[in-house]
């Protein structure tokens, strides 16, 4: 079974048949063993000391500075943890793997010297920029913006004899999701802190717990103005405007790096950037990519890219796919995901419907996902009873969740 590896430290998510693995590039070392992925970005504020958040980002066999338990470098923890996300897939035998353009010549070839080292052969190795862009054949002058942990990357594509290639890329430091989740992180404790005088940034506990909750809140944001969020007992109501601040670092330098008069130039962008307020005021032709458009977008391509024989090279330029639903408006309409039986709309929480939105937090591992085939629940929970990992969605769904909470999934007609 060949399989998408799409290595993005955001949130690096290995795409199997039907099912997907999501683990973002946190390491805690606990006990002297390694955890990964949601559980290690939990301990993140709380452990300080015991994490590591930049071993693929700084990929390499130099020594490990600070020292974080057995590793010796950077290449060791991100061979423990490729070895972690595979152990949780379906156990593909051949992987895909899609790369920022960021990552460096030395980077790439020692990252396939690690995969020599694993129970799966890589049979590609391309651009994820070029692979995803390969959706919007008969877009001129192209750029893709994604978030890594510490910093932006920039990507201009060039479509020629229907062919989709990257042109350049351009790096944007302090722009990266840690910086920005800080200032979103600050704007919110100031809410706190002239409403409720509570300030959660004094303890490390409710300092991790607003870490938590800003992608929830982030949600809410893009379907309405206002959000409310609660921490410790305390609530405090925040709104776009206030929040939009954070993000105007990265529009600026992506903006500064398209050049002048390039800011009306189609730009998409993954769906965790869509998330940030004020994107459409800066960029007005933005575009969000689906979900799970980039397996998509390799399951089509496959054919072209496999190579099980000879060496692999970073593949830079591939074909124009034919334009499909790959992506969607910043919040998405209900109409927009493309299924012939009726859809949800909204979740419903006790008397409170909220707009689904791609990438919903219900709780830690928990969300729900949109995608050209539908919604569907990522994560251990219970939908009409029966216990699951991952459900498609439908109206008139009801999820339990870990801690109780009862949810239904309801169809709002215009």
């Amino acid at each position: 079974m060949t399989a998408l590896l799409d290595i993005n430290d955001c949130n690096l998510q290995l795409w199997a048949g039907q099912g997907r693995v999501q683990s973002p590039g946190y390491a805690l070392l606990e006990s002297g063993e390694y955890r990964f992925g949601n559980e290690a970005r939990g301990s993140a504020r709380l452990r300080p000391r015991d994490i590591n958040n930049r071993f693929w980002w700084q990929l390499s066999t130099e020594p490990l500075q600070p020292a974080l338990g057995p590793a010796r470098h950077t290449a060791d923890l991100v061979h423990a943890h490729l070895l972690q996300i595979h152990d949780t897939s379906e156990g593909p035998e051949e992987l895909l793997l899609a790369c920022s353009g960021s990552m460096q010549r030395e980077q790439l070839s020692l990252l396939l010297g690690i995969v020599q080292q694993c129970p799966f052969k890589a049979v590609a190795l391309l651009n994820r920029s070029a692979l995803l862009a390969s959706h919007h054949s008969g877009e001129d002058g192209l750029f893709h913006l994604e978030l890594q942990l510490h910093q932006g990357l920039l990507t201009e594509l060039t479509q020629h004899d229907n062919t989709m290639s990257v042109t350049r890329t351009v790096a944007l430091p302090g722009c990266g999701l840690l910086q920005l989740q800080e200032r979103l992180v600050e704007s919110a404790a100031n809410a706190f802190i002239r409403q409720t005088r509570f300030d959660p940034r004094r303890k490390a506990a409710t300092e991790q717990n607003l870490y938590d909750v800003l992608p929830a809140v982030l949600q809410t944001l893009a379907a309405q103005p206002e959000a409310n969020i609660e921490v410790n007992g305390y609530r405090a109501r925040v709104s776009a405007a206030e929040m939009a601040g954070a993000g105007q670092h990265l529009f600026t330098a992506a903006a500064q790096a398209m050049g002048n008069n390039r800011q009306t130039d189609p730009i998409l962008v993954d769906p965790l950037v869509s998330l940030l307020p004020g994107l459409r005021d800066s960029f007005p032709r933005v575009q969000v990519a689906a979900e799970d458009a980039l397996w998509l977008a390799a399951q089509q391509q496959a054919d072209h890219l496999i190579n099980r024989d000879g060496p692999l090279a970073f593949v830079s330029a591939v074909p124009c796919l034919t334009r499909a639903a790959s992506t969607t408006a910043i919040t998405p309409p209900p109409q927009s995901v493309a299924s012939p039986d009726a859809q949800p709309t909204h979740l419903l929480q006790g008397a409170r419907a909220m707009p689904l939105v791609d990438g919903m937090q219900l709780a830690p591992d928990i969300s729900i996902t949109g995608s050209v085939r539908g919604w569907h629940l990522c994560g251990n929970a219970t939908v009409n009873g029966d216990a699951v990992t991952e459900a498609a969605l439908a109206p008139g769904d009801r999820i339990e969740l870990p801690d109780g909470e009862a949810l239904s999934l309801i169809e709002v007609q215009s």
